[in-house]
């Protein structure tokens, strides 16, 4: 057996903690079971990793405005963010 570190947020490893007190198991075991678990899940989609795909974009908000209206506003400097954009051209 290989040993390991890992590190969790505050919140993960109290839950985990909890989990472990309530069915009285180690938290390595708990890791271990969560890995396997993981493993078990996404097994066959390592064994066709020739035919993984980048994920589509999810559009994430910004309602009512268009990608490149989006775009153009993610590219704004910070003077012009606090002078209410780019100046128009006519």
């Amino acid at each position: 057996m290989t040993r390991t570190q890992i590190q969790l947020p505050d919140e993960v490893y109290a839950r985990a903690k909890r989990l472990c007190q309530a069915r009285e198991i180690s938290l390595a075991e708990l890791a271990r079971r969560g890995v396997e678990h993981i493993l078990s899940v996404y097994s066959s989609a390592a064994a066709s990793a020739d035919e993984w795909h980048l994920p589509k974009p999810r559009d994430l908000g910004w309602k009512g405005l268009t990608h490149a209206q989006v775009k153009e506003e993610a590219q704004l400097t910070a003077g012009e963010l606090r002078h209410g954009g780019k100046p128009k051209r006519h």
